[in-house]
């Protein structure tokens, strides 16, 4: 490989470094070991994952001559090699290599199983759209790299990027008993609602700071290449399957939070159940669908959610003309626990079961306890309201985990 040919992908590795944005980080920077020599950075499109490893780049090996940003979605890799790249840094003196959309490479695990072997002076951070299956190839990275899931904006982190209020993450425990006094402290600062309204509507995926009045069709966008580039990036699908599973996500969207019958769904797509099944699993990989059963999903059953959610509000507001306030309330609450690792369940009575220990049922102002008021371990997570009291919760406090 030429000089040339590398100066190339340094400019463009500078440029990009250069104008990344460092007064916010997302709440993984902090998380991560970056002195390990493998790191895997996996997630939705439009999360921060690229901008995460730039920040990184900038703020700690700035060298052009030792850290090189490159993104496998680039023209330029449809007739270069990665490993070419990777092997003419090192010889110039190059320790730290950052690789953005990895699984536009088609044998990407093998590709960095040779890159963590061959040269051990390198260290690697890449980033892998969150449809990306860890098991689906010979090439064992179990033992060479540690891996990191960053979903989208928190709402406790909206609130710092906008500069509303400065706080960390609250444990759900911590939360439980002692919310009354953190939402009172945090309502000293701001009014907190306004955020917590904007945020369902354009709040959780960070690129919501480039656009103004078409964030929704942002979104929009994003879901289309989710579908049309990542999609058949790493799975051998064509068209009709691709439009087949866009069909299945607005059918869906449209009917959240209830679940259709799925049979007569597959009849609409002209598919079987098979291959409905297989759709309904991309689209929740992808982070566009968030599926609750009542059980462990397995094949056998997964045909039969109890209930179907958008992942996040924001693709719920983008994908539905008028969506239901109930349902978003829903979405938010499903959304941000399962982003802070928190497992839910559908419950016999209430909305979700949390780490098999809590109840809640999810509401407006005038919520009552009337539908779980004997279960213990249970709670309201309640919209409209600023500061709680006892098992009464504020819902936008539910957004404070990560």
């Amino acid at each position: 490989m030429s000089l040339d040919n590398l100066d190339f992908l340094r400019d463009l590795s500078v440029k990009r470094m250069r104008a990344v944005p460092v007064a916010f980080k997302r709440y993984l920077h902090e998380c991560i070991d970056w002195r390990d020599r493998l790191i895997m950075v996996k997630g939705a499109r439009g999360t921060g994952k690229t901008t995460l490893m730039l920040q990184r780049m900038r703020e700690a090996i700035p060298d052009p001559t030792r850290a090189l940003y490159v993104s496998l979605d680039h023209l330029w890799f449809s007739d270069h090699s990665l490993y070419d790249v990777a092997e003419y840094h090192c010889l110039h003196g190059g320790t730290h290599l950052f690789v953005d959309e990895v699984h536009y490479h088609k044998d990407w695990q093998q590709l960095l199983k040779n890159l963590y072997d061959d040269f051990p002076e390198l260290s690697i951070v890449y980033t892998g759209s969150s449809l990306l299956k860890l098991e689906t190839s010979g090439a064992d990275l179990s033992r060479r790299q540690v891996s990191y899931a960053l979903a989208g904006l928190s709402f406790r982190e909206y609130l710092v990027f906008e500069g509303a209020c400065e706080i960390d993450p609250v444990a759900l425990e911590d939360l439980l008993v002692g919310h009354a006094e953190t939402a009172a402290a945090i309502a000293e600062k701001t009014r907190v609602l306004p955020f917590f309204y904007d945020y369902l509507e354009r709040g959780y995926y960070p690129f919501y700071k480039e656009v103004y009045g078409g964030y929704g069709q942002r979104v929009g966008a994003t879901i289309n290449q989710v579908l049309e580039n990542d999609y058949p990036s790493i799975e051998d699908v064509g068209f009709a399957t691709i439009q087949k599973a866009k069909k299945m996500l607005m059918i869906l969207a449209a009917n959240a939070p209830q679940t259709p019958n799925m049979s007569a769904l597959y009849r609409e797509l002209e598919t079987d159940r098979n291959q409905g099944l297989k759709l309904l699993s991309v689209l929740e990989r992808a982070e566009l669908l968030n599926l609750l059963s009542s059980k462990s999903v397995t094949l056998k059953n997964m045909s039969r959610p109890d209930k179907i959610y958008c992942d996040n509000p924001n693709i719920m507001a983008a994908l539905v003309e008028r969506p239901d306030r109930g349902c978003m309330r829903e979405t938010f609450f499903a959304n941000q626990m399962k982003s802070a690792r928190h497992a839910l369940a559908y419950p016999p009575a209430g909305d979700f079961l949390v780490d098999g220990t809590h109840l809640f049922e999810i509401g407006g102002r005038r919520k009552s306890f009337d539908q779980i008021k004997d279960i213990p371990n249970s709670y309201l997570a309640v919209d409209d309201l600023e500061v709680g009291y006892g098992n009464r919760i504020p819902l936008w406090m539910f957004g404070l985990l990560y």
